[in-house]
């Protein structure tokens, strides 16, 4: 058996950082949800390209790089207000508490 050849992929292959597309830019499947008398944009993010920690405010845990997740954001917000959610925690939205109580050993950030 010949070993397995590498070629380039004509039209290129990933863009440089700069020419890639911010996160927002209307890539995935966002979708429009209602919740507490507002229309909020949900967008799934995979696994592959979560990069970075965030805290889960649904269970106040940290989500970790490589793990799939959503971005919700309230429809007139902006940047700041988009919130990273694991996905059962934003299914499980409505039948939790207002206040997340933390265990006794959970980190403080």
């Amino acid at each position: 058996m010949s070993p397995r050849r590498n070629h380039q992929q004509r039209g290129g292959g990933k863009p440089a950082p700069d020419e890639r597309p911010e996160a927002g830019s209307g890539l995935g499947m966002q979708r429009t949800e209602s919740w507490q008398g507002e229309e909020w944009f949900v967008r799934p993010i995979a696994g592959s390209t979560a990069g970075k920690h965030y805290r889960c405010p649904g269970c106040d845990q940290e989500i970790p790089p490589g793990v799939g997740h959503l971005v919700a954001w309230p429809e007139y917000g902006g940047v700041d207000d988009r919130r990273h959610w694991h996905r059962a925690c934003w299914n499980a939205k409505d039948r939790r508490t207002t206040k997340v109580q933390r265990s006794r050993n959970a980190p403080r950030h």
